[in-house]
């Protein structure tokens, strides 16, 4: 009986199998070569001009790093800046001592202005501390106490020997002072609220503004709010960083946890293929099925609580997002979403269930390739490295352009003026006819721009260096392909394995790849890095148009995203093949894409029966491995534990580290996956050439091995058939 069940399993994966002749408008199959013994080695250089290109686009990229780097100033975003464009706080200046910034007249930030150019028509002082009493500047100059207490509000050139309106007519004070605190190193009003929602400063609701009128606090509440506007996002970066600096350790821990399991999994996966791959997906299932469970209790836990019944549409944004767990709705969404994934993978497996047999034969093959060549399992950590450089010196030259622009002074008046908004010169504003006409008229900071040849170009510099990271992530991960792809080809077409597999095949396929094929990696990234870039410009487009009413432009965008984003798959795709064929025969680019895509297409259906189906399998691994670290992490995080409920940070969002575990988990599941991945794609594509090239006879037998030479059904004349 077993027998017989065996036999039709094998039946049926000899029909998946089975191609029917290929089309010839593919090209002509690949003819036995007896000289063909994997990785062609006697190679030369290929699209050299691309190579050319890609090292005269780098040189470009340092060379817009250092002028960056020359002209940029990070103080600009970490410290607040006064009316005369100095930083309020900055260690070795005059003004280390005064780290917050004052605002002489807050009202005035409730213009509609400063949602136009970012910063308030108001003088801007650097101070010690924000004030913590109402004052006005007519009742502070009958008294010396009051006197020296006003002084750190007003400009070091202020003389109270001079009366009030004068002090006032120069600009040298503000009219009054409220309580006010320190909020993101500005000082805002301290607001309140009684009850019945009455605004209040300091239990007050009313002011005297120090020029004979009143202020109410709501107007106050207003010119807060546009003082700054990313206030409440600022307020959410503050909290996360400080989860970030109070957990980091137990993050990566967990990280390391990740890098263990997924290494375990692998070696698990070596020697213990298919248990492996059954127990993965059994426990896939598993773990979303708890997942499903634990919302639903969250879910039914809140019912009759008050305010759980309130929708996620009517609670709005809130910056502490852990309000939306105490809602009913959130579990149910979250409920929904995992039990539509459940569903889906249980589907795909029931339909794919024989295919799934058929690649857990080609992982068990990938393992003993990975088992051989075991080197490759460290390889991602040189990706990792690379990409890490890559994506620091793109973020610390974005942040070198985006603070490298001058200080720029306007007019900033109360009455009519026909030089308001102008730009202007604070050292001769005085003395100029501006001041003359327009005697409220001052000089102040404005924003950061510039109108030299440098600032002109400083959008296509941020584009440049935008492009060049894209090219240059996409080339790294090409190298790793292409490094990956010669040392499984190398294992495939070793006839006796292990002993006729080259010594070092990692090392020996990463000199191939810089030594002779720089110029195609350049070239298959420079192509992706295109696209990649115009879906950027349209994702921008479509940020902008949000609030446009044309539905046939969104129409049109949305078809655009669409056609690139499928365009982009494609041509990765492309791309991974095309690398496999570079690292094999060592051709140019273009005739390696179309080599590997004629193979493929003549292929097709083992394309897709093999190919995509064990994919599947590789992704419910990493599914697996994120879902155990993530389950682990939100249990600690959040102090479900109760052995180690003292051990646990406490923090603002508890959310933060278990998001950042699960998406480091993911990126080190995917890089040790990847190799696996690679390894399939590989030997996938040698397996087709395999059964092109060869029929098994004494002159030209198979390379591939006795297990997949069991489940096609064929077999090696010679008795010597490959281990």
């Amino acid at each position: 009986m077993t027998d017989l069940i065996s036999g039709v399993k094998s039946h049926c994966i000899r029909m998946e199998l089975e191609e029917k002749t290929p089309d010839p408008k593919y090209g002509e199959s690949r003819k036995f070569d007896p000289s063909f013994k994997g990785p062609i080695q006697n190679r030369g250089c290929t699209d050299v001009l691309c190579c050319i290109l890609f090292v005269v686009a780098l040189l470009g990229y340092f060379a817009v790093g250092i002028i960056a780097w020359s002209q940029g100033d990070p103080r600009k975003v970490i410290y607040p800046t006064d009316s005369k464009g100095q930083f309020c706080g900055q260690a070795g200046t005059p003004l280390e001592k005064r780290p917050l910034l004052f605002y002489f007249n807050i009202l005035k930030c409730a213009s509609p202005l400063v949602l136009l150019e970012f910063q308030c028509p108001t003088t801007q002082l650097c101070v010690e501390s924000c004030p913590t009493k109402h004052l006005t500047l007519l009742k502070a100059m009958f008294k010396k106490e009051d006197q020296d207490y006003y002084r750190q509000f007003c400009k070091d050139e202020v003389d109270f020997s001079k009366s009030a309106v004068e002090i006032l007519r120069d600009g040298l004070c503000p009219s009054m002072i409220m309580p006010s605190k320190a909020f993101t190193r500005r000082c805002l009003p301290a607001l309140g609220t009684m009850k019945g929602g009455v605004v209040v400063v300091g239990n007050e609701t009313t002011f005297d503004n120090g020029e004979g009128d009143s202020v109410n606090a709501t107007e106050l509440l207003e010119a807060s709010k546009k003082s700054n506007v990313v206030v409440e996002a600022r307020q959410v970066a503050m909290r996360i960083f400080e989860d970030y600096t109070e957990s980091w350790h137990w993050i990566l821990l967990g990280l390391v946890i990740a890098m263990v399991v997924s290494l375990v999994f692998i070696v698990l996966l070596r020697y213990l293929a298919g248990i492996m791959v059954w127990v993965m997906i059994v426990l896939v299932i598993l773990v979303i099925g708890y997942g499903i469970f634990h919302c639903y209790m969250e879910f039914a836990s809140l019912s009759g609580e008050p305010g759980s019944d309130v929708t996620i549409r009517d609670l709005g944004l809130q910056t502490d997002f852990s309000v939306y767990l105490q809602i009913r709705q959130t579990w149910l969404a979250f409920m929904i979403i995992l039990a539509i994934v459940e569903v889906v993978i249980i589907l795909l497996l029931i339909f794919l269930r024989k295919r799934v047999l058929i690649a857990i034969a080609l992982i068990k093959e990938a393992s003993r390739a990975v088992g051989h060549v075991m080197s490759s399992l460290f390889y991602p950590l040189l990706t990792f490295a690379l990409l890490a450089v890559v994506i620091a010196y793109w973020a610390i030259t974005a942040v070198f352009l985006s603070t490298s622009n001058e200080q720029v002074y306007k007019v900033f008046n109360t009455s009519v003026c026909e030089y308001s908004r102008e730009t202007c010169d604070p050292k001769t504003f005085n003395t100029s006819n501006i001041s003359a006409q327009c005697p409220d008229a001052e000089c102040l900071f404005a924003f950061y721009g510039g109108e030299t040849l440098y600032h002109k170009y400083l959008i296509l510099f941020q584009f440049y260096n935008v492009f060049l990271f894209f090219w240059c992530a996409n080339f790294v991960t090409a190298l790793g392909q292409v490094t990956l792809a010669g040392a499984f080809a190398s294992y495939y077409w070793a006839f006796k394995k292990p002993n006729d597999i080259p010594n070092f095949p990692i090392f020996s396929s990463l000199g191939r790849a810089l030594r002779y094929h720089t110029g195609s990696l350049a070239f298959g990234s420079l192509i992706l890095s295109l696209v990649q870039v115009i879906r950027v410009i349209l994702e921008y487009l479509d940020h902008k148009l949000k609030g446009a009413q044309n539905k046939f432009a969104k129409f049109l965008l949305s078809c655009l995203k669409c056609c690139f984003w499928c365009l982009e798959k494609f041509i990765k795709f492309l791309n991974r093949n095309a690398y496999i064929m570079v690292a094999i025969y060592g051709k140019s680019f273009c005739s390696s894409a179309r080599d590997a895509f004629f193979l493929l297409m003549r292929n097709i259906v083992r394309v897709a029966v093999l190919d995509k189906v064990t994919d599947f399998l590789l992704f419910l691994g990493k599914l697996l491995i994120v879902g155990i670290v993530g389950i682990c992490s939100f249990f600690f995080f959040s102090g479900r534990i109760k052995a180690v409920e003292d051990t646990a940070p406490s923090l603002n969002y508890y959310w933060v580290p278990i998001l950042t575990v699960v998406v480091g988990s993911y990126l080190i599941a995917h890089g040790f996956f990847s190799v696996y991945a690679m390894c399939v794609d590989t030997l996938f594509l040698c397996f087709l050439e395999d059964l092109e090239r060869n029929d098994g006879s004494a002159e030209r037998p198979y390379f591939m091995s006795q297990n997949l030479l069991s489940i096609l059904n064929k077999s090696n004349e010679d008795t010597k058939t490959v281990e």
